[in-house]
């Protein structure tokens, strides 16, 4: 079974239309799937715009949060709630459509732990871009992120990951970030511990209303890249790769 896992902060505008479009297109294929929204502390109707889904039959789990901690934070809890054999982490906006999971899964089929999308490969397309200070300041966190930690890796920050669900349990249980540089942590003790994690083009597309502001987030953001760095020099490989079971991808297609 495949959980797809979608962080939540006062998307009652917008959620059930994704969800809705998931529902659609994961239904299409035979294989088991559902849906857990994490929330984040959302004040709006989120919760109840969820609930009505659910009453509808639509396959879809909330997990409710009593305050606001950040996406990392959401994230984290979504998957070790999470029932699946695989673990899709997806914005609540689809700014990477669904239908790209079938990049992911070849990836995953093809022998990956974790499949990546990524706005900097080739053959990825970007549909909408983002205006052009945010792409120069997506740029230099990135330059930051393979200076430090993750020197292959041409965007750790598109938010549609799929994972094998052990692996992504065992890994985000070692996870300490709250903010939205969780993407650059998971990334790391990934690579440390020797999971095999490809990187595949996708479409995206800007969102106007994304929930990330430069003016908020870019100095956590670099701080706690500084944070993941340190604990990264400090500790040791946890949860090797041989260690975890092998499988999960081979009754899931679509």
């Amino acid at each position: 079974m495949m959980t797809v896992v979608i962080p939540t902060y006062n998307e009652e505008r917008r959620i059930a239309g994704s969800v809705r479009a998931i529902h659609a297109y994961m239904s299409r294929t035979a294989s088991p799937f559902d849906v857990l929204i994490s929330d984040d502390g959302s004040t709006d109707r989120t919760g109840l715009v969820v609930s009505r889904l659910a009453q509808d039959g639509v396959p879809v789990r909330f997990l409710p949060a009593p305050q606001h901690r950040g996406k990392g934070w959401a994230v984290r809890r979504g998957v070790m709630a999470a029932r699946g054999d695989l673990i899709l982490i997806t914005d609540a906006d689809l700014s990477t459509p669904i239908s790209e999971i079938t990049r992911l899964l070849g990836a995953i089929n093809s022998g990956a732990d974790i499949a990546i999308g990524s706005r900097g490969m080739p053959g990825s397309r970007l549909v909408v871009r983002q205006p052009l200070y945010r792409e120069y300041s997506g740029k230099l966190f990135n330059c930051f992120v393979r200076a430090l930690l993750l020197p292959t890796f041409r965007d750790t920050q598109c938010g549609f990951k799929l994972m094998r669900g052990t692996v992504a349990r065992l890994l985000f249980s070692q996870c300490r970030i709250d903010s939205f540089a969780c993407d650059v942590e998971v990334l790391a003790l990934a690579a440390r511990a020797g999971f095999v994690v490809v990187e595949v083009p996708v479409a995206w597309a800007h969102n106007a209303d994304t929930k990330v502001s430069l003016a908020r987030d870019s100095f956590r953001m670099l701080w706690d890249l500084v944070r993941i760095s340190a604990r990264m020099w400090r500790r040791q490989p946890t949860g090797a790769r041989e260690q975890i079971p092998a499988g999960g991808a081979d009754d899931w297609s679509v």
